[in-house]
């Protein structure tokens, strides 16, 4: 019971937590290690709401005495640790918890990434019909009047750019466009955006799931900004996102453009330092800490069982 207990009284501090990373200041100083702690958090909190479920599961019954000495002193240890005054009902609460949880993860894991990946594949049959590839640039143009920039999933897919956004950047804005984009596909961030909508699609209600899939798609764009302004002036890159903050939203691609171009433009004017490295490892062991904390507080009655009674 007080495995259970631990592991929903977890999950809770871990929704109610996600306000105070949204407002907190340090992400845009380092926004992949922010994407980390958006998916630690999302994710930890479904799995600690689950193994919460599979802790109440515990049998309350007593072994049977065909079972061999040692078995039969192991398991009723295990059984006093995780046992629970609910009896079965309570039991088959957390078993029905635990298999809604993980089938609704599931479906919407896969409904979310098959929607992708159709849409995907009908836009790259356009791209073929429509566009044209650009060897220089290595990217494919289109024939649009609206400046845009975006990129398809996957490290050998294209990034396809717009004539309008060709006749609006000068060359060294075009090469900025052309590192974010990139950034994007080295990144795999199409893929961190995705597992980020997965727990808001499968439980729309918690606000703390629609905040990490917001953030992540917006700290993907920031770390993409920084991969570009590392390799090209920042200002060009600035000015490049202010040309192209009018574009239309491609919805599973990720763009140099968009609705946070604004916002991002005055982090590149403004330049903020980077996180120091021990802050920076700090926190990667803190986004360890809370994906591995759910395991640690199903497993440690079995541990204190076997680490304090055999030792």
């Amino acid at each position: 019971m007080i495995a259970a207990a631990g592991l929903l009284v977890y999950a809770g501090l871990l929704l109610a937590g996600a306000p105070l990373l949204a407002r907190a200041g340090w992400p845009d100083r380092a926004p992949r290690l922010a994407i980390a702690a958006w998916l630690a958090q999302a994710y930890s909190a479904v799995a600690s709401v689950a193994l919460a479920g599979l802790a109440l599961l515990v049998p309350t019954e007593r072994l049977s005495g065909l079972l061999a000495r040692l078995l039969m002193v192991c398991g009723m240890a295990l059984r006093e640790k995780y046992a629970h005054p609910g009896g079965p009902a309570l039991a088959a609460a957390g078993g029905v918890l635990a298999a809604i949880v993980a089938a609704r993860l599931a479906w919407c894991a896969v409904a979310t990434l098959a929607a992708t990946a159709r849409t995907g594949r009908r836009h790259r049959l356009r791209l073929r019909l429509a566009g044209r590839p650009d060897e220089r640039l290595g990217a494919i143009v289109i024939d649009h009047n609206e400046p845009a920039a975006y990129c398809m999933p996957g490290a050998r897919r294209p990034v396809v750019l717009t004539t309008a956004a060709l006749r609006l950047l000068d060359e060294t804005q075009l090469a900025a466009v052309l590192a974010h984009e990139r950034a994007h596909q080295a990144g795999r961030h199409h893929l961190l955006v995705a597992l980020a909508a997965i727990p808001a699609a499968a439980f729309p209600l918690v606000p703390a799931f629609t905040d990490a899939r917001d953030e992540v798609a917006r700290l993907a764009e920031l770390a993409a900004d920084d991969v570009a302004a590392a390799r090209s002036p920042r200002l060009a890159v600035a000015e490049a996102l202010l040309a192209l903050g009018s574009a239309p939203a491609v919805a599973w691609a990720l763009g140099a453009g968009g609705s946070t171009a604004a916002e991002r433009v005055r982090r590149l004017i403004a330049a903020p330092d980077p996180l120091s490295r021990t802050a920076s490892t700090a926190g990667g062991l803190t986004v360890a800490a809370l994906s591995a904390l759910p395991l640690i507080l199903l497993a440690a009655p079995a541990c204190c069982v076997f680490g304090v009674g055999y030792l």
